[in-house]
């Protein structure tokens, strides 16, 4: 378990990496991982193939990462 001072600093991290990604990037992850809809979902919501919404999302996972170290 972690205590709290660790988790809010890990949620100021990652709410600081957020606001370095693309609006695309954020919008895809906002579907994904707080509304829970599938890579097809998204494609036909932002209207781009579920191939590019799985790069981009990928893409922005990684810049997440990178941002956070």
């Amino acid at each position: 378990e972690k205590n709290t001072d660790e988790v809010w600093t890990e949620r100021v991290a990652l709410g600081e990496a957020l606001e370095k990604l693309g609006e695309r990037e954020k919008k895809i992850l906002f579907l994904r991982y707080y509304e829970g809809k599938t890579q097809t979902e998204i494609s036909e919501e932002v209207g781009i193939s579920q191939a590019q919404v799985s790069r981009l999302e990928k893409g922005a996972i990684e810049k997440l990462r990178k941002y956070m170290t």
